[in-house]
């Protein structure tokens, strides 16, 4: 009898212990959804805008914190503003950034074109990596085609990098009806993509460079500087031109 008593004194404890956890979990989420960030503005964006750019963005994850999209809306220096933003949704096969839902919907809310980006990791299936992010990210007309942003091999031979780096594309492609574009860095896309995804568009981040990236082929997004500054935003930010007008950005959306 005493162990019986025992037994379900025990699982009477696991049973709270778990309830509270639910709510910890819960309260985490809830807080960092709704909570107001602190009130943050720049007199500049903080760095060198390159010139004759119409369209500038943003690209963003769990690494800015909490953000005020308002604010990011409101901010206007000169004639530039924020015009897109790409959020960061997925990583590898399971993760998922921890701001993404409140980065999207709040972006959605305040009317802020945007899009999607996957961080691929070297060596992990790229059908399940694909699957993670069409699990989590709801495209319809008007956002950014999605981005898949690959950096690392992590020893990984280059042809299952590229192969698996293929099957990302394809999966996510065949899902939402639009071609996804490569995001990486100049050295990477000259050492392992060069001329193997050329059918692709490019998002390429080169720093330091005053008027455009030193790349031959053609490309869609230039991240020219990842220490930006955006009222609502307390860290550095990426910062990212466009390479057409206005009209050719929205012909860039997904219809």
């Amino acid at each position: 009898m005493g162990r019986k008593k025992k037994k379900s004194l025990f699982k009477s404890v696991l049973r709270i212990l778990s309830v509270l956890a639910l709510l910890l979990v819960a309260s985490y989420y809830i807080i960092n959804f709704f909570n107001k960030p602190p009130h943050i503005v720049y007199p500049a964006f903080g760095i060198d805008i390159p010139p004759n750019y119409p369209v500038h963005g943003i690209d963003v994850s769990h690494y800015q914190r909490l953000i005020d999209w308002d604010e990011v809306k409101e901010m206007r220096v000169k004639d530039l503003k924020i015009g897109f933003v790409f959020i960061k949704a997925t990583e590898g096969i399971e993760n998922v950034d921890e701001q993404f839902r409140r980065n999207w919907l709040q972006a959605e809310e305040m009317e802020i074109v945007k899009g999607a980006y996957h961080y691929f990791i070297a060596g992990k299936s790229g059908k399940l990596q694909a699957r993670n992010f069409i699990q989590i990210v709801k495209l319809k007309a008007g956002d950014l085609p999605p981005v898949l942003d690959v950096e690392h091999v992590s020893g990984t031979p280059l042809q299952d990098l590229q192969r698996e780096i293929k099957r990302w594309l394809d999966e996510v492609e065949n899902y939402y009806g639009a071609k996804p574009v490569i995001y990486t860095n100049i050295d990477f896309y000259n050492n392992y993509l060069k001329g193997q995804f050329d059918d692709y568009p490019l998002w390429i981040a080169h720093y330091l460079q005053p008027e455009k990236p030193r790349l031959q082929r053609k490309w869609m997004f230039w991240q020219h500087s990842e220490s930006g500054r955006v009222n609502g935003i307390r860290t550095p930010v990426d910062f990212n031109v466009f390479v057409g007008d206005s009209a050719d950005c929205k012909n860039s959306l997904i219809k």
